[in-house]
């Protein structure tokens, strides 16, 4: 026999635990499947302040502030060429609710939040590969490697190796963002003080950039991310690559004076996707499993957990009343590919020299860092107050492409 819940969530990160957290305390029966054992090594370290007000839904905001945290205020994105620097704090935000966010530890994070989901009522099962599944006109079933388990809804959190993507083959990869990400954990890197030393500094090369988060009182999160393709024509394993390109930025190589790495040098590829389908009859996708676009703008925990909130309160919905499950998962479907149509929007912009151009320009056009912010805070609500804003921002990297009429030309390349 199989053991019977109202929802099946596969994957135990920050999606999978929101939503499960979200869906057992309105009383339903939530099991979550998590393949690995936390706490485990995760990139994805800058969250955004959109996300507090999910934190305090669920109850764990508390907990984190507790945490071996760093309070975010805001960030930093400096030229690669050290002429000029763009320092935005939350607390500009249009309508700020919230001021702050979290630099984080993944591994201590995710186990947080996934042992928080045990607490508010998820059976939890750490160690549970998902071998199989079959759907049916009343639910879902899916086998372990010792078990059986039956629900009436599947959420999928299983990330960018997504079990129902694979599956059905909705995986659709951007062709114009074929990156690889170069990132290690230091120990000892320069910080400057107060608030300066909480910010998400974003380096940006002309072909390359570089985050720099500080993740505890004593870690430092460091990365690269650059074309695929420039990656091959260097030649060098990984660890060599990224110690090279780091030791070619003086913004960088001045706050590792006195830095040691402590853990291995990670690699991964070909990360930009996004799924044709958010839903079908009897499954959702949720966080890095609907789909990815890049590090930067801190995107990835944010949509995750603002999916799992999203189809939380989807399934509450729907399970108290199933002949509203069609009209609730497309608005589901749309919502989500708006929030990331946006992100892909101002990811593509981001490549361009232009837009760096326009982005260091001391006028700060039309306050666009508060604009953006404003939109990845995640307040959807809000959208159509800071959007024509964006448009005016996109109009200029434009003009600035075509015309080179907005800002001098910068070269971006270290000196």
């Amino acid at each position: 026999m199989a053991d019977f819940f109202d929802i099946l969530i596969v994957g135990g990160g920050p999606a999978g635990s929101t939503a499960g957290t979200l869906l057992a305390k309105r009383g339903w029966n939530v099991a979550i499947f998590e393949k690995e054992h936390f706490p485990r090594f995760k990139i994805g370290e800058s969250l955004l302040p959109g996300s507090l007000g999910t934190f305090e839904r669920m109850g764990v905001k508390e907990k984190i502030d507790k945490a071996d945290v760093i309070v975010k205020y805001g960030g930093k994105i400096i030229s690669a060429c050290g002429t000029r620097n763009n320092r935005f704090l939350f607390s500009d935000v249009f309508r700020c609710k919230f001021p702050t966010a979290y630099q984080v530890e993944r591994s201590m994070f995710d186990k947080l939040l996934l042992d928080h989901a045990a607490e508010s009522g998820c059976h939890v099962f750490q160690g549970a590969h998902v071998t199989d599944l079959a759907f049916d006109v009343d639910g879902v079933t899916i086998h372990t490697s010792d078990k059986r388990f039956r629900g009436r809804y599947l959420v999928d959190c299983s990330g960018r190796n997504s079990l129902i993507g694979s599956r059905f083959k909705l995986r659709q990869n951007y062709p114009h963002l074929r990156k690889f990400s170069l990132f290690a954990h230091f120990e000892g890197v320069e910080r400057e003080a107060g608030i300066d030393g909480t910010l998400t500094q974003m380096i940006r090369g002309k072909d390359q950039w570089i985050w720099i988060i500080p993740i505890t009182a004593k870690k430092t999160s460091i990365g690269v991310v650059l074309d695929a393709q420039t990656f091959k024509k260097m030649k060098l394993e990984p660890a060599e690559a990224f110690d090279q390109i780091l030791q070619e930025n003086p913004e960088v190589t001045k706050q590792l004076l006195h830095a040691h790495r402590v853990t291995e040098v990670h690699a991964t590829g070909d990360f930009s996707f996004r799924n044709k389908r958010f839903t079908g009859a009897r499954w959702v996708l949720a966080g890095d499993a609907a789909g990815f676009i890049d590090p930067v703008w801190s995107s990835g925990v944010f949509i995750a957990i603002l999916s799992g909130e999203n189809v939380a309160d989807m399934l509450d919905r729907v399970l108290r009343q199933p002949e509203r499950r069609a009209a609730e998962f497309t608005r589901y479907e749309r919502r989500l590919g708006r929030v990331m149509d946006l992100y892909l929007k101002f990811v593509t912009a981001w490549y361009t020299q232009e837009f760096a151009e326009v982005f260091f320009h001391p006028q700060k056009f039309f306050q666009l860092v508060p604009a953006v912010n404003s939109v990845l805070a995640g307040t959807e609500e809000r959208l159509p107050e800071v959007r024509w804003r964006l448009w005016i921002f996109d109009l200029l990297v434009f003009l600035q492409k075509r015309f080179a009429m907005i800002a001098p030309r910068m070269s971006l390349l270290p000196k």
